[in-house]
């Protein structure tokens, strides 16, 4: 599968560094104020699905893509103050089958009887890129899903690249802040998505600042874009049933 747009000065594309197959997911809980049906002994289920796909060599957080011994745990954002999915969060398979295996065994495992689950694949395109700056806790996530354009696909090949100069202007501004990007996902050989950019940061108003750099370089002049941030937590706290 060819690259949908070129490398950049923040972005290389290095094959050998990984093969791994994004599993994002948006998620919504499945409560009416009715009786439960998702319960202790799926959430028992679910913890050992988690941790069997951890054992395959799954990374189960955005922390795992830049350093896989760093955070062992399965996380994902609590994403529900701010949007419509109450749970959002991306693991890297180690490859597309593994990827589409695990899906059905966590929604048969006990996740399908919490959530209505959007699920995204697609392999890695580019490579993770460490921000600047000291060492800090980044405890909150930041997910950009993207599409190009009919201006996108009308644009000339210089145009295109003109338009990646000035994205990598805003891209470096966002490591200036200290963001991790976990490189890029391609989502396009089986979803309206294009693209999936996962950050790390540090909190919500560093993220409001790296935005506002990208709309300076213009750009989502090219691109129809889903933004989602949550605070990461792990999965076995936002696993656990509900309680009456």
């Amino acid at each position: 599968m060819t690259l949908l747009t070129g490398e950049t000065e923040v972005f290389s594309s290095e094959p050998a560094a990984s093969s791994g197959c994004v599993v994002a997911f948006l998620a919504k809980r499945q409560t009416d104020g009715g009786p439960a049906i998702y319960g202790d002994g799926d959430y028992r289920r679910l913890m050992t699905v988690l941790e069997q796909l951890r054992g395959e060599g799954w990374l189960m957080s955005f922390r795992a893509m830049f350093d896989p011994r760093a955070e062992m745990r399965p996380m994902a954002l609590d994403s529900g103050f701010a949007h419509p999915w109450d749970l959002a969060g991306a693991f890297e398979a180690p490859g597309l089958s593994a990827a589409l295996a695990g899906t059905v065994r966590l929604e048969q495992a006990g996740w399908g009887r919490l959530f209505t689950t959007e699920w995204l694949l697609g392999p890695r395109e580019f490579a993770t890129v460490r921000g600047s700056g000291p060492a800090l806790e980044r405890q909150w996530g930041f997910m950009a899903l993207w599409e190009w354009n009919d201006a996108w696909c009308e644009a000339t090949a210089a145009q295109r690249r003109d338009y990646d100069a000035e994205c990598d202007v805003a891209f470096k501004g966002d490591l200036a802040l200290n963001i991790n990007i976990a490189g890029r996902h391609r989502l396009d050989w089986a979803h309206s998505w294009h693209h999936l950019g996962i950050w790390e940061t540090d909190r919500p108003e560093t993220v409001d600042k790296a935005i506002s750099g990208h709309e300076d370089a213009a750009d989502f002049m090219f691109t129809t874009s889903r933004h989602v941030v949550g605070k990461v937590r792990p999965l076995a706290e936002l696993l656990l049933p509900e309680r009456a």
